[in-house]
């Protein structure tokens, strides 16, 4: 798929549309957004996702329009897992309710400029370098055995990374947010506010968990174009997923285990794609392996199915453990 620079520049400027649109609504009007809001930005990002989806499948072909809906389906169902660590955040510094609004979609912006860097790094060294595909696969399965060991989304406490703990050291800052600005001035003295430390928490923490993300999309496609738009997709919308679900997060009990067999699954499809094009010598002699290999509707499939049976058996586990507290 060779995407001219004619195509892509129209769709970053969609992109850049969209988001602009977003901080717009939300820098205007700082509130917190009511169900009926949230499900409306929701529809409107989901349906736009679905669009671009058909668009690709009717014009690039069937496989391509399955490996973005592959894609998406697989980074939104990870952002999910980022809002657990927002909650975190957004309790850490305490930040106002009102203002959240404002530091997820700031620190979404800066977490898709990170991603974006990261997304064409790991495309140039796919496109030089096939072995890297064994190292893709065995971080997602490590990191698969890591999820469902509850390794990850059960912390109940949000670590500051190194970079946070510098700034927040070496910037003179106000104790007290003043609205959504990042600076004020006090008695002629430059100020930063707590609101810069909460884009760069969210931002830094989001780009941490890229590093399992941008792999895994790169196992079911790796066509760059593709990969840039399933992240953009998941990450609009991103802000009213956390109001929208709220303390029903608590709900997903076993979204680590789904999470988990979806990871291992692509981490073992992308170590399957390696011996497929093997061309390293010390396996097999440098001569590829005739191995089965999941297709992408395949792959489209498996992830769907593990999903909807992970927040099926959660849903059902929470409410058998309320109707057992009652």
């Amino acid at each position: 798929m060779n995407i001219p620079g004619w195509l892509w520049a129209p769709t970053l400027v969609l992109y850049a549309g969209l988001f602009l649109v977003d901080l717009a609504v939300v820098g205007r009007r700082p509130h917190i957004p009511s169900t009926a809001e949230c499900l409306r930005w929701l529809g409107l990002y989901i349906g736009l996702a679905l669009a671009f989806g058909a668009a690709l499948w009717v014009f690039a072909g069937h496989e391509h329009g399955v490996e973005f809906f592959a894609g998406w389906v697989t980074e939104y169902s990870l952002s999910v897992d980022n809002l657990f660590v927002f909650i975190l955040i957004m309790a850490r510094f305490s930040v106002p309710r009102e203002l959240q609004q404002s530091a997820l979609m700031w620190g979404i912006v800066i977490a898709l400029v990170l991603r974006a860097i990261f997304i064409a790094l790991g495309a140039a060294v796919i496109a030089r370098y096939s072995w890297v595909f064994y190292i893709f696969g065995a971080f997602l399965i490590w990191t698969a055995i890591k999820l469902a060991s509850g390794g990850e989304t059960d912390d109940d406490e949000y670590h500051e990374n190194r970079l946070i703990t510098v700034i927040t050291r070496a910037l003179p800052s106000t104790p007290d947010f003043h609205g959504s600005a990042l600076g004020v001035l006090i008695d002629g003295k430059r100020l930063w506010t707590p609101m810069l430390v909460v884009l760069l928490a969210l931002g830094t923490t989001d780009l941490l968990f890229a590093l399992d993300s941008i792999p895994a999309i790169f196992g079911l496609t790796d066509e760059p174009y593709i990969v840039f738009a399933a992240n953009v997709f998941a990450l609009l919308g991103l802000r009213q997923l956390y109001f929208l679900l709220g303390d029903l997060l608590t709900r997903l009990v076993y979204l680590s285990i789904g999470l988990a067999v979806v990871l291992g699954f692509i981490g073992i499809k992308l170590i399957l794609e390696a011996l497929h094009t093997n061309t390293l010598s010390f396996v097999n002699d440098g001569q590829p392996l005739s191995v089965p290999v999941p297709s992408i509707a395949v792959s489209l499939g498996f992830i769907v199915t593990a999903l909807v049976i992970t927040a099926v058996a959660s849903l059902l586990a929470t409410r058998r453990a309320a109707v057992i507290g009652d």
